[in-house]
């Protein structure tokens, strides 16, 4: 019995087609890679430490108007000395992320389970979300303010209202914002377990930082997390009450937790937990693993 030839030609294809894989694998995983998505981590700090500050403003204070979310973060940013240059850094940093992000949807992540098909999915949603708050730096350093710094409360409660009309609207507007709640209960339970440590090397880092890193790691992960949940529980009475207002963006969701029993001081509390997700960010650019 005779075995089917192989034609050397197909051969040499397949070992074409697998060194071509092999070398975008490699330039994937290399340093031109690492060091964007090193940028994006602190170019995430940045935000995260602005939001912060502004809302610990708001904590005891009425902000002096600011918002505290994303367009606020820009607007203080923007009015610092060379705001203009740091804008544009600022959005090249996160497009970094963005990159690193899409690289991960492609080759996978560092890890053993890095090429599971709910990470590569998961890197995916964070491309695109961090491809948009590029896009909203970008446009905000080139003039377009209202795309950068639009209140947060009101596109949420536009695009809420929206999806309400929609037949079975409330069900989805039901849905996301459970999706949401979730992920903010599992953004804190990570966090709170130190799942964080899987990602760093931390065998690398000195007693000090690691310790350091513990302690912001847990605090901003979980405010942040609580942020994420707060904002998912409105969403989801928003569509029990099919009332679009009910709906609440960053800002008033931070706000919030100033009109709880505790007070201003809930507020604060979650203000310097965000500014801790913000150092983390920044730890995370030195140590991640990539």
């Amino acid at each position: 019995m005779r075995l089917p030839s192989v034609r050397p030609s197909s051969l040499r294809l397949t070992s074409a087609t697998a060194r071509g894989k092999g070398t975008a694998r490699r330039a994937a995983k290399g340093h031109g890679v690492a060091v964007v998505a090193r940028a994006g981590f602190i170019g995430r700090g940045v935000l995260y430490l602005l939001i912060g500050a502004l809302a610990l403003r708001i904590a005891f204070s009425d902000g002096d108007g600011r918002q505290a979310d994303r367009g606020g973060a820009l607007a203080e940013l923007a009015e610092r000395p060379f705001g203009h240059v740091l804008l544009w850094l600022l959005g090249g940093a996160l497009a970094g992320m963005a990159l690193w992000r899409l690289s991960e949807v492609f080759f996978g992540q560092a890890g053993p389970d890095g090429d599971a098909a709910s990470k590569r999915a998961l890197a995916g949603v964070r491309c695109l979300f961090y491809g948009f708050v590029t896009y909203s730096v970008i446009a905000y350093a080139t003039g377009d303010q209202g795309s950068g710094s639009g209140s947060s409360d009101r596109q949420t409660r536009d695009a809420t209202a929206k999806v309400l009309d929609w037949p079975g609207g409330q069900w989805i507007v039901a849905a996301a914002g459970a999706g949401v709640l979730g992920a903010g209960l599992w953004i804190a339970g990570r966090a709170l377990l130190r799942k964080f440590r899987d990602r760093l090397r931390v065998s690398e880092m000195p007693r000090r930082m690691r310790r350091a890193t513990d302690v912001v790691g847990i605090t901003g992960g979980t405010a942040r997390g609580a942020v994420f949940a707060a904002a998912g529980g409105f969403a989801i009475t928003a569509a029990l009450r099919h009332e679009p207002g009910e709906a609440k963006g960053m800002d008033n969701t931070l706000r919030s937790f100033a009109d709880t029993g505790a007070g201003p001081w809930l507020l604060a509390l979650i203000a310097v937990g965000l500014g801790a997700f913000g150092l983390f960010s920044w730890a995370s650019a030195r140590w991640r693993k990539l």
